[in-house]
């Protein structure tokens, strides 16, 4: 495969979007060409799942949830990424496996190798060229949030030590993983942020 994979995390709130939006339009402006997408929802599938994980009112116990998330990565690679990549194009992505590992492994208590493990079979062990960790504290992050005017899905509406499990989660395994990871101060100004972004991005894309 001969594009770039570039994935974007950290806790609901983080500037995510934002950034993933000015990172777009920049690459875009190099002539660059670009896939942005997101986990889960990327595909027509990925939104049915979506909907059940994120917006179902009945239970999803944290085993079935985090299978659910498996089956929306594989089809979503499988029909998105990796035709984009084989195409030569960048990939710019909303969350990936290490979601899974902050929210289903450490959020909700589960073993956070098998979690990764179930990603890296689903995927084929695709990872990322670069991620983008948007680091902000959680009670930071859950004022952004109840200022909009957006409803809280399942995982949002979780208490503030779940998303304070989730933050340490993703801080560790930016330990564990620095050549792929790059954490970045989310309180910090959204132009400062996307400079920084863009100079990585810069050594990837030259």
């Amino acid at each position: 495969m001969s594009g770039i994979f570039i994935t974007f995390e950290g806790g609901d709130g983080s500037g995510k979007t934002t950034q993933i939006t000015e990172l777009a339009k920049w690459l875009e402006g190099q002539g660059k060409s670009v896939c942005v997408t997101r986990e889960p929802g990327g595909t027509d599938l990925g939104l049915e799942l979506r909907d059940i994980i994120l917006h179902s009112t009945g239970f999803i116990s944290p085993r079935a949830e985090a299978l659910l998330y498996a089956a929306d990565r594989a089809h979503h690679i499988h029909t998105i990424v990796r035709p984009a990549l084989e195409r030569g194009e960048i990939v710019v992505q909303d969350r990936y496996l290490d979601s899974s590992v902050a929210y289903q492994g450490a959020g909700r208590v589960l073993d956070s190798i098998e979690v990764e493990g179930l990603s890296l079979w689903a995927t084929e062990n695709l990872l990322p060229d670069v991620t983008f960790l948007l680091d902000v504290p959680a009670s930071v992050a859950k004022d952004r949030h109840g200022q909009s005017e957006r409803k809280f899905d399942r995982l949002e509406a979780e208490a503030l030590d779940f998303h304070e499990r989730v933050r340490e989660s993703y801080l560790a395994r930016a330990k564990e993983h620095p050549d792929r990871i790059m954490v970045l101060d989310g309180t910090a100004p959204i132009e400062h942020i996307h400079q920084l972004i863009a100079q990585k991005v810069s050594d990837l894309v030259s």
